[in-house]
């Protein structure tokens, strides 16, 4: 098992995901301020997950954004 390519394939798999994921938090937001949804001081609560099907894991990871 090479580790250095494994390494590779682990950062463009994380790179794809964290474009496509600020994308859509990015306009889920945008969208949610043109609406009036949202407002300055709310927080936004973010949750992923991750799964590995090869491995029947699934992992979330939680957190929060602030409107400033």
């Amino acid at each position: 098992m090479n580790e250095d390519n494994i390494n590779m394939e682990i950062r463009k798999f994380l790179k794809k995901v964290g474009i496509t994921s600020q994308r859509i938090i990015e306009n889920q937001i945008n969208m949610a301020n043109k609406s009036g949804t949202i407002k300055i001081g709310d927080e936004i609560e973010l949750e992923m997950s991750l799964s590995i099907k090869n491995f029947n894991s699934i992992n979330s990871i939680s957190g929060k954004i602030l409107i400033d």
